[in-house]
């Protein structure tokens, strides 16, 4: 594994580990989740680029197209939730009461 695919890995890994273990609040599982699409983005990227493959060539965009509409519906849902419930701790959260 090359230090290249080792950073990539890692930093994915670790958006994981967030997102699994530090739960608390809405953001940050937004910040994790953030994080590994951004990841994902570059390595496709580098991916693209280093086999020289122009059937793929959309896909870097199409990722960060994703990533960007995931970023814009979780902020809406962030300050709704705080609206309603005046925080944005995931345990006041109750899926079941709409």
């Amino acid at each position: 594994m090359t230090p290249m695919h080792f950073s990539f890995t890692s930093a994915f890994i670790l958006g994981l580990m967030g997102l699994t273990f530090h739960r608390t609040h809405l953001l940050s599982a937004l910040l994790c989740l953030e994080g590994m699409m951004l990841s994902l983005f570059i390595a496709v990227s580098l991916w693209t680029l280093q086999f020289e493959t122009t059937n793929y060539s959309a896909a870097p965009m199409l990722l960060l197209a994703f990533s960007a509409c995931e970023a814009s519906t979780g902020l809406a849902l962030l300050v709704a939730t705080t609206r309603t419930h005046g925080t944005d701790r995931l345990q006041n959260l109750n899926l079941l009461q709409c």
